[in-house]
């Protein structure tokens, strides 16, 4: 699974370094975030045609900013006029069921996006044999060799309440899509992130073609992938800081994936 990732890339930045229009909500997503927790405002990536509609016009990329925690277009409105989101919370869609899940397979067709971070964080177990104390997680941060950021697939859908659609603002929101974690990622947690590369942008964003079946049951590549034990730090979202990243001290062999 994935609950936790840390983004320190201005999202402006972002849409440059990628070619894609900016239309995220600074205010929302200004600073970098160590720490970004279930949600959270977040940057993603789509791609989507010009508003309105033009026979002839090519979707293109753009950045946006959306919450954490994908909200199906037909939730329940509460008594606030925001989502009734007291079921479980959607922030991860597994891939073996995004094309049948009630709550992603709209989003499965035509709303797919990518979230970009610098890393994210899993926990392992680690018992404590000697003083028999209950067993311990110990968090490791996931993350690629030259630095560069990761761009994990994702769904994401807009909400409206059904009651007032024209006197409150449309919610985006979003899932990161998880598989089965490989290679020695699988050792720290059976899930993962599903890791999209460069050249599987385009085909993965297309908003007029559906979900590629192959690419979602394909295991993803974790070449260039480091992993490294941190400090517990990162166990709590009041902690939000570049500390986060450094190993756990003593420093225990850092494995490189290749």
């Amino acid at each position: 699974m994935c609950g936790r990732f840390a983004v320190t890339t201005d999202p402006a930045t972002l849409a440059e370094k990628i070619e894609a229009i900016n239309e995220s909500r600074p205010a929302e997503s200004a600073g970098p975030n160590y720490n970004v927790a279930p949600t959270t405002t977040i940057t993603t990536v789509v791609s989507r045609h010009d508003e309105p509609p033009d026979p002839d016009d090519k979707a293109t990329r753009r950045v946006r900013s959306m919450r954490w925690g994908l909200v199906p277009p037909w939730a329940k409105a509460g008594a606030d006029g925001a989502p009734d989101t007291k079921g479980p919370l959607l922030i991860n869609a597994r891939a073996e069921k995004v094309t049948s899940s009630p709550a992603f397979r709209a989003s499965a067709k035509a709303k797919r996006c990518l979230v970009p971070m610098d890393g994210y964080y899993e926990w392992r177990a680690n018992p404590d044999l000697d003083s028999g104390k209950k067993a311990r997680k110990a968090p490791f941060f996931m993350h690629r060799t030259d630095g560069g950021l990761l761009f994990m697939a994702g769904l994401w859908s807009v909400w409206r309440d059904p009651k007032n659609d024209k006197g409150t603002d449309p919610l985006s929101s979003c899932a990161i899509i998880t598989t089965d974690a490989v290679g020695e990622l699988a050792e720290i947690h059976d899930r993962m992130p599903l890791i999209v590369a460069e050249r599987d942008w385009d085909r993965w964003l297309d908003p007029d073609a559906p979900a590629d079946l192959d690419f979602l049951a394909t295991p993803p590549s974790i070449a260039g992938i480091d992993m490294r034990q941190i400090s517990t730090l990162v166990n709590s979202v009041r902690n939000n800081g570049p500390e986060l990243l450094e190993p756990a001290e003593p420093q225990p062999e850092q494995a490189t994936l290749l």
